[in-house]
């Protein structure tokens, strides 16, 4: 209990004077205390207990800082490089944080660093949220999404659905280049499929699909690529 009195008292002093308090957590352990900044916390470490539904770490940053900026179109490259967390592991991470179906996946540069935000459909029939360090895995903001429409309830039957999850379709499309997102869509015909976006070394974009039933890895249509990718030819 004084060691609980004293990390927030220190929390609270900081706020008092203006500094800031991005991110603390304390459970009831000795040396539980988790920052946001300036220490390396592993997905095991900062990922909540299993079912508990809320993150030990909110609104932390990024250990890469990196500024959204594509000014000479090499964004994606660039946050590729950078990330040592891929996107498999992301999908690891945010299981651990909430138990359910990665459904979603996405490496991005914000005000953060660089992250991976990922989509959950948790075990609760919630959605959730959750924003990884692509650095570390460690969970910087997790919360859940309250809209309730015809997309996830789409998406919902999908992944119920699906023999294959989105650690799989990374994993598959990784040869052709290093995962940048997974997203479970089912706008490719009558089925769903992972549509999985990658970057070459040379900075070009790919887009692939996953099927969800057999894994079977198959080159996205190019009307469905974006007018820059270079889907067509395989690497």
């Amino acid at each position: 209990m004084k060691r609980h009195l004293v990390i927030a008292t220190a929390a609270a002093a900081a706020l008092i004077a203006g500094g800031t308090v991005t991110a603390a957590a304390v459970s009831g352990g000795a040396g539980s205390a988790h920052t946001a900044s300036g220490t390396q916390v592993s997905a095991q470490q900062a990922a909540p207990r299993a079912g508990s539904g809320t993150a030990q770490v909110q609104d932390g940053r990024s250990s890469i800082p990196m500024q959204d900026d594509d000014a000479d179109g090499q964004e994606e490259l660039r946050e590729a490089d950078a990330a040592k967390v891929t996107a498999s592991d992301a999908a690891a991470a945010a299981r651990k944080a909430v138990p359910g179906t990665v459904t979603g996946l996405d490496l991005d540069a914000d005000r953060a660093g660089l992250v991976w935000d990922a989509d959950v459909l948790g075990k609760d029939g919630k959605w959730h949220e959750i924003t990884l360090d692509a650095g570390n895995a460690r969970v910087l903001n997790q919360h859940v999404d309250h809209e309730d429409d015809d997309d996830h309830a789409r998406e919902q039957a999908a992944a119920q659905n699906a023999k294959t999850d989105a650690a799989a379709a990374a994993r598959t499309a990784a040869s052709h280049g290093k995962v940048t997102s997974v997203e479970l869509d089912d706008d490719h015909g009558t089925k769903a499929a992972w549509e999985v976006e990658t970057v070459t070394k040379d900075g070009k974009e790919h887009k692939f699909l996953v099927d969800t039933q057999s894994g079977k890895l198959s080159v996205a249509p190019q009307h469905d690529a974006d007018d820059d990718d270079n889907d067509g030819a395989d690497d």
